[in-house]
């Protein structure tokens, strides 16, 4: 097999994307960390968490929606299940699965972390784009996401994050 090395011009937008993603994910993680307390992945489970009917999702639901394994999801939310934030329950419809669901202290937090949240996205991402470049930037990371998870061709990507067992151990994943 021959190897396709990049070009010039793909090597450097490769290295842009690196710095700019690993530059926003630091910026998104230290106000969160100052503000909140807690790290962009815990934000992410109590924001998705308060966007779902009943403020309650399946566990693997969770996991899909923020594109993670069900380990590294587990371990988010039972430290987040331990600062009261996040409360767990069995699904009546799927004995198999359990629920996360966001707690009163859950939404307070999320509601007082929220709006310096959004002020970093905005102005860390959003104020550097032109209108069009935002919808380039959605048009560009959505044709990514979904080539990753196989919706451009029928093999329905089978090893996407949330779908993989723990490699620690030999029983299936709690979802």
């Amino acid at each position: 097999m021959t190897t396709r090395w990049l070009t010039p011009e793909e090597q450097r937008a490769w290295r842009a994307y690196m710095a700019a993603s690993r530059l926003l994910e630091d910026a998104i993680d230290r106000q969160l960390q100052q503000e909140g307390g807690m790290p962009h992945l815990f934000y992410s489970v109590l924001a998705n968490l308060s966007e779902a009917p009943g403020r309650r999702l399946r566990m693997t639901d969770l996991a899909e929606t923020l594109k993670i394994t069900r380990s590294r999801l587990t371990y988010a939310v039972t430290r987040l299940e331990r600062d009261g934030l996040v409360r767990r329950e069995n699904c009546r419809w799927d004995k198999r699965s359990s629920l996360a669901v966001l707690t009163d202290e859950g939404v307070a937090v999320l509601e007082r972390t929220a709006p310096g949240h959004v002020e970093t996205v905005r102005s860390t991402l959003f104020d550097r784009l032109t209108p069009e470049q935002v919808g380039q930037l959605e048009e560009i990371c959505t044709g990514i996401a979904r080539g990753l998870q196989g919706e451009d061709d029928a093999s329905g990507a089978e090893d996407v994050p949330w779908r993989r067992r723990s490699s620690c151990s030999s029983s299936p994943a709690s979802s």
